[in-house]
């Protein structure tokens, strides 16, 4: 692994520009408004979180896996890969890179069965539709457009490096790394450096707590302007979910979704 976030291919090759992220989902939405492309990535954020709790993996090997899903659909439209077969093979992936240990691939689509089934059926009628050569397939077209970049810097290390330095605090600790665990539901993995990310769910945590840490967050040598940047992503986002009932809506945007064509075939 690389040991300086600086030179690594996350810093050098996947911090991209918000602008480039626009011109690439044009296609995308020019049939899903971006607030429903957002409430789409949403729940893929969530079916990935479950899958992993599921599975019994680390949030961090979670947090990798939604960040490869963000990146392919970064530079990929939704009609490339159904999301549903590209999320447990980000899974999959990321269990590997993250040292976790190889999760089977009939443990992988066993488990998204009885997630589909038990935890999404409000999103699915039929059942779990993939086998062992779509997962496969799907990892090699996965890697190839992540150009094999596969060491992921995540907020969560950063955060706790903080937290330290500001006092051991329970509440705070425990707050601010759900906060983490809510920006995978944004952009911002894909445009801001994993420091920075961790600053601003800090901050957003001593707010919600009202902590007040003004004179040690002033001290801080940052881009004042790109924690804020940040800190809007996240509350728009908590502002988005006050007024977003999934189990209501995701059947309609599903059905909107762009889809492959042909739809991968089913193989026994």
């Amino acid at each position: 692994m690389a040991g300086n976030f600086w030179q690594s291919s996350h810093y050098q090759q996947w911090l991209l520009d918000k602008q480039d992220l626009v011109r690439e989902r044009q296609h995308d939405l020019g049939i899903l408004s971006e607030e429903e492309y957002q409430k789409l990535f949403i729940f893929f954020s969530n079916f990935i979180q479950i899958l992993g709790e599921q599975l019994k993996l680390r949030q961090q090997v979670i947090a990798t896996a939604t960040v490869y899903f963000k990146r392919f659909y970064a530079r990929n439209s939704l009609k490339c890969i159904d999301p549903l077969l590209l999320a447990p093979t980000c899974v999959g992936l990321a269990s590997k890179v993250e040292e976790f240990g190889v999760i089977s691939n009939s443990r992988l689509i066993s488990t998204c069965s009885t997630v589909v089934k038990n935890k999404l059926s409000y999103a699915y009628t039929s059942d779990f539709p993939y086998r062992t050569n779509n997962i496969l397939e799907c990892e090699f077209y996965l890697l190839e457009n992540l150009d094999c970049c596969l060491i992921v810097y995540q907020p969560y290390r950063p955060l706790l490096q903080l937290l330290q330095d500001i006092g051991h605090d329970e509440q705070l600790f425990s707050l601010a790394w759900r906060v983490v665990n809510d920006s995978l539901r944004t952009d911002v993995c894909l445009l801001y450096p994993p420091y920075q990310i961790a600053i601003s769910c800090l901050q957003i945590a001593c707010v919600i707590l009202s902590k007040d840490h003004k004179n040690w967050f002033a001290e801080l040598s940052v881009d004042i302007e790109k924690i804020q940047e940040i800190s809007r992503y996240i509350i728009n986002l908590f502002d988005l979910w006050k007024t977003y009932d999934e189990k209501k809506d995701i059947h309609a945007l599903l059905a909107k979704m762009p889809k492959p064509k042909p739809a991968p075939r089913d193989s026994l």
